[in-house]
């Protein structure tokens, strides 16, 4: 992943997206907008957001969602890439939205890490997608 470059993860339904799109926009933050599940991270983006997390898999594991209850398994018996490939192929298991500028990753919707995430952002390098 670029630096400077603020990618977020999405899906449309989910409220929580909505309110940090609706923050990114009304705060003129430029933003890469990717649909999670249609452009699913690759395992070397799920790597690298693996290292910006500052409580491993705890921060970016949607662990009250129905795809991770119905996984039937204790994902600490995985390995890093085991586990790396289970996200790829099930992007439901993972938090939304998930935000990053390449060195800083924000899981979920909180508008003060928002704001510290876009600090950091310049604006000619990113473009809103709808």
């Amino acid at each position: 992943m670029e630096d400077q470059k603020l990618i977020f993860f999405t899906y449309p339904s989910c409220t929580s997206c909505r309110k940090a799109k609706s923050w990114l926009k009304k705060n003129d933050v430029p933003f890469e907008e990717r649909h999670l599940f249609r452009e699913t991270p690759t395992i070397d983006e799920l790597r690298d957001i693996m290292k910006m997390t500052k409580n491993g898999t705890e921060e970016i594991l949607a662990k009250r969602s129905r795809s991770y209850q119905a996984l039937n398994m204790d994902i600490n018996d995985l390995t890093v890439n085991e586990l790396l490939e289970l996200l790829h192929e099930n992007p439901r298991l993972l938090k939304r939205p998930l935000l990053t500028d390449g060195r800083r990753l924000v899981a979920g919707y909180s508008p003060g890490e928002l704001s510290k995430l876009a600090k950091g952002i310049e604006k000619e390098h990113i473009f809103h997608v709808s």
